[in-house]
């Protein structure tokens, strides 16, 4: 047997150990990440089969919208919203919920399928500023029946059950990095304060999205002690973002981009990871992969962002909405409570 047959091998052993439901282990997954490019469209195709067989030919597109920008005392290196950099990025306190709804609703009538609200800074412990976000994810739940979820840094369990009874379906909060290497671009708070605002949702009953962003310098080691620490903590769907260096930050310049075949390639080991989770690509998606953005979805993952990002302007939602479509895949159906379910999709 060549060398080259015993590695095709190995990759149709972690293809079938995913399809099994078992997912591939930490040392698969690092072994995967390094291998050479030559095994990319192997490893795409067992991806491909692993989606296809649990996650069917359904994207879930989701939308976020930044309903409180700037000002964050945060340092997180990539972050343009942070007031320890010097960056062009728009501040202003939340904005009322009526214009939250409304850029909800825009979503909705654009295919998106889940709204997010997304606040800057440390946490949202501001009674007047909880209350708007109570608000609007009351209105989103009895008016669109839209699927809801909030960003909105380090949350308490009192604010978690605020949240799930004013009708939050999913909170989302990237971990960003491994253990080892988040101190190298974030000081002013902890990995553990993360993990807990994770655990505290789970413990709530509400789904949680969390993943990391790529490029920041890390390694594949990295990259794969972060799915295995999102595995432990059964996360519901793992967001993969890919650095845009923004002028102001630390690492504006100061780590390489990522291509599209590193970029796939990590979309790829991270479904044969997670085979029944969401794996969906949000930020960074067309600067990491140009003309190539259409590929995420052979390689595994079952939902994307569209619209705008946080601080950053991204495609016309309509343009992706089109691109599922011709590449023959159906949104997921909407919320049971959204109008929209009367439809023809």
């Amino acid at each position: 047997m060549t060398n080259e047959t015993h590695i095709l091998d190995q990759i149709e052993e972690c293809a079938q150990s995913s399809i099994e439901g078992v997912g591939i282990s930490q040392d698969q997954a690092l072994w995967l990440m390094s291998l050479p490019e030559e095994f990319s469209p192997v490893i795409k195709e067992g991806a491909d089969r692993v989606r296809e067989s649990f996650r069917g030919k359904t994207i879930d597109p989701c939308t976020v919208m930044n309903a409180k920008s700037g000002a964050c005392s945060e340092d997180c290196h990539f972050c343009a919203q942070s007031t320890h950099f010097r960056t062009i990025a728009p501040t202003y306190d939340i904005l009322a919920s009526e214009a939250i709804v409304g850029a909800a609703r825009s979503a909705q009538q654009n295919g998106t399928r889940r709204f997010c609200i997304g606040t800057s800074g440390r946490s949202l412990e501001n009674p007047v500023e909880l209350r708007v976000v109570e608000e609007a994810l009351g209105r989103m739940h009895s008016e669109l029946g839209l699927w809801s979820c909030a960003t909105l840094g380090s949350v308490s369990g009192e604010t978690v059950s605020i949240l799930k009874e004013a009708g939050l379906d999913r909170l989302h909060h990237n971990l960003e990095t491994s253990r080892n290497h988040f101190p190298k671009i974030v000081t002013t708070h902890s990995y553990d304060e993360r993990i807990a605002t994770v655990r505290k949702a789970k413990e709530a009953g509400i789904s949680v999205c969390s993943g990391g962003i790529f490029g920041v310098g890390e390694g594949n080691e990295d990259r794969v002690s972060l799915f295995g620490l999102l595995r432990e903590l059964e996360v519901d769907s793992i967001p993969l973002n890919f650095l845009v260096p923004i002028a102001g930050t630390p690492l504006f310049g100061a780590s390489a981009t990522i291509g599209a075949d590193e970029a796939l390639r990590i979309v790829a080991v991270c479904r044969l990871f997670f085979p029944e989770r969401e794996v969906r690509v949000c930020g960074g998606r067309i600067q990491a992969l140009g003309d190539r953005h259409t590929e995420i979805f052979s390689h595994g993952a079952d939902g994307v962002m569209i619209g705008n990002y946080l601080t950053r302007s991204g495609r016309s939602p309509d343009l992706d909405i089109r691109m599922i479509r011709d590449l023959g895949f159906d949104l997921v159906p909407p919320h049971p409570l959204s109008p929209m379910t009367a439809g023809v999709d």
